[in-house]
């Protein structure tokens, strides 16, 4: 009875210890690696209209000893007597790249700063320049007149597995050299503002401070810079986001030999294709990315794009997502051939196109709106448009603006006052006349692929009319 009991005992420790075995240690990472990583500060002055909103000496009740007085006033004022200048401070991460002082961190850590310092891992307090950044991936170059520094190593995301173990090193709310752990949740993760950036999404504990910091894989290499979290509360919920390097190292030779930033562009808008909109489109899967607009004078113009057309491979690499397309297109390079595989009107066809140079965003202007009574099948009412508001809502030619939904088919879609409908079913709206004539000819029972736009953008919405 004791011996099976014994023997019970040692296969039950002996699991344990396997279990132990199989998690993994960072020790050595971290003290291989946690050298390289800093700690970023950045001093903004204020406007002076802030300063006076903020620092002005409050009145001081008579009576006040004249020594009580002195140190409000060396507190609210400078010595002169004049306004006490503020500064905003922030705080982050960043790491190593180079030993002569290359310095990454992101665009937003110290973006605006009017002083940057970076605080090394043996307390050095030294001051850093801005050798350039870039608002769209989020990316910072800084240099500090150092040499002999320690630096991290360059790993490849693309040999990134979902459920890796990965490790980040930063300041989160200023403790410095914090270590946290998790593991890959997700690749190519496509985020709001973010287009250009196939995010890397772990369950990285990545709290305020640890922006700017590296993402470690059990290799010991930085595989993306921790960038941005989602939160409903401004803390850690599980969801971090971190900037591939590859995208990273791109953006800082660019600035190291150009001194900007320039990205692939072919001139069209985007969206998913939802199961209902493959669908209308005779697809068997949701798959690629929806051309809903073509900029004039674009390469894609050039190229014949057309509205409708579904891209599923640029280059030969396949394109499940909309989302997959703006990043490899931004990082090739200006000038250079590739080649469209896309689906037009359920053919499937490959052509040639010309990569152009992203240009800088324009500014959009909303619709102006009023209420009729809904005249239709899809439960809206629509009219012409006048040259005002072609103009506001930079619709050069064609379609209707949408003046009122009712509930109905066009309202379960998603449609909205203020929305122009450009296309239904593949067919140009060209007034309200074009609207009616379709309209009335819609098969009922299945999904239809309508084009509008809203607030400047395109969008294509699929609608299902009821039997």
């Amino acid at each position: 009875m004791l011996r099976n009991v014994y023997g019970i005992f040692l296969l039950l420790f002996m699991a344990a210890q396997s279990a132990l075995a199989q998690l993994p240690d960072f020790t050595v990472m971290v003290k291989e690696n946690g050298k390289a990583v800093v700690n970023i500060s950045t001093k903004q002055k204020m406007p002076e209209n802030d300063m006076a909103a903020t620092t002005e000496m409050p009145q001081l009740p008579e009576g006040i000893p004249p020594e009580m007085e002195e140190l409000f006033k060396h507190f609210f004022q400078g010595p002169g007597g004049g306004m006490a200048p503020r500064e905003a401070n922030s705080l982050g991460s960043g790491f190593v790249i180079s030993n002569d002082g290359y310095v990454l961190t992101n665009h937003h850590v110290v973006n605006n700063a009017d002083e940057i310092i970076v605080k090394l891992s043996d307390r050095r307090e030294v001051p850093a320049k801005l050798i350039g950044s870039d608002a769209r991936t989020d990316v910072a170059l800084l240099k500090v007149e150092a040499t002999d520094l320690p630096a991290v190593v360059i790993g490849s995301p693309e040999q990134l597995q979902v459920g890796e173990w990965v490790l980040a090193i930063g300041s989160p709310f200023g403790f410095e050299q914090s270590v946290t752990a998790g593991i890959v949740s997700a690749k190519g993760r496509s985020l709001p503002g973010g287009n250009y950036v196939p995010f890397i999404q772990t369950d990285v504990a990545i709290n305020p401070g640890n922006s700017g910091g590296p993402l470690f894989n059990m290799d010991g290499k930085v595989v993306g810079i921790n960038s941005q979290i989602y939160s409903r509360t401004g803390g850690f919920m599980g969801l971090s986001f971190a900037i591939p390097m590859d995208v990273v190292m791109n953006v800082v030779d660019q600035i190291k030999t150009k001194g900007k930033v320039s990205r692939g562009w072919l001139g069209v808008q985007i969206q998913d294709v939802t199961r209902e909109l493959a669908e209308s489109f005779g697809m068997k899967r949701p798959v690629g990315a929806l051309v809903a607009k073509i900029v004039s004078g674009s390469p894609a113009e050039d190229a014949a794009l057309q509205i409708g057309d579904i891209i599923t491979e640029f280059n030969g690499t396949p394109i499940e997502m909309s989302g997959d397309l703006p990043p490899i297109v931004g990082m090739t390079p200006i000038d250079q051939k590739a080649s469209l595989t896309l689906i037009r009107q359920g053919e499937k066809k490959t052509i040639p196109i010309k990569v152009g140079l992203l240009p800088e965003e324009e500014s959009e202007q909303p619709a102006e709106k009023k209420e009729i009574k809904p005249t239709n099948r899809l439960g809206i009412s629509v009219t012409n448009l006048t040259d005002q508001q072609r103009e506001q809502l930079q619709v050069i030619k064609n379609g209707v603006l949408v003046e009122m939904v009712a509930r109905g088919p066009a309202s379960q879609a998603g449609i909205q006052t203020g929305d122009v409908i450009l296309r239904i079913n593949n067919n140009i709206v060209r007034d309200v006349a074009d609207f009616d004539k379709i309209v009335s000819q819609l098969s009922a029972g299945k999904s239809i692929a309508v084009l509008i736009q809203r607030r400047g953008n395109p969008v294509f919405l699929a609608i299902k009319l009821d039997k």
